[in-house]
């Protein structure tokens, strides 16, 4: 495991998202979630990649919004593997573990294309998260 590296990128990520404090919890919960099922589960999982997917897993909704005025899954997997990779390279994380942290931001609303464990968990975390937050007329 890389040292300190939720501490980076929860950092990256409040200096990115500034005072947008719904992502920035949606990013916390989503990554205690993950940590949550990638204990309960006998996946085998880079913890690393984990944590850099959930924390950076909706990075697109920022430039999306501003772009386009909206924001949705497609947006998002457009948007947000850019500025992930720029997050993770300038905290020097390494880069076969970058382009696949990208491939999953590329891919996390979207039939899998990639058959990486990492990616089924982030989508599963994301979805118990993002259900949980719904409006009870919504459930």
């Amino acid at each position: 495991m890389i040292p300190n590296l939720k501490g980076h990128l929860v950092t990256s990520l409040v200096a990115f998202f500034e005072e947008d404090v719904r992502r920035i919890t949606h990013a916390l919960d989503v990554l205690y979630q993950s940590e949550k099922l990638l204990e309960s589960k006998s996946l085998t999982c880079d913890h690393d990649i984990v944590i850099a997917a959930a924390l950076l897993h909706d990075v697109g909704i920022k430039p999306s919004e501003e772009k386009l005025g909206y924001n949705d899954g497609k947006t998002q997997e457009e948007y947000g593997p850019p500025i992930a990779r720029a997050i993770l390279e300038a905290i020097d994380f390494p880069a076969d573990k970058t382009n696949v942290v990208c491939d999953i931001i590329g891919n996390h609303h979207s039939p899998s294309r990639y058959p990486y464990p990492e990616l089924e968990l982030l989508k599963t975390a994301d979805r118990i998260i993002n259900t949980r937050d719904l409006p009870p007329s919504r459930k």
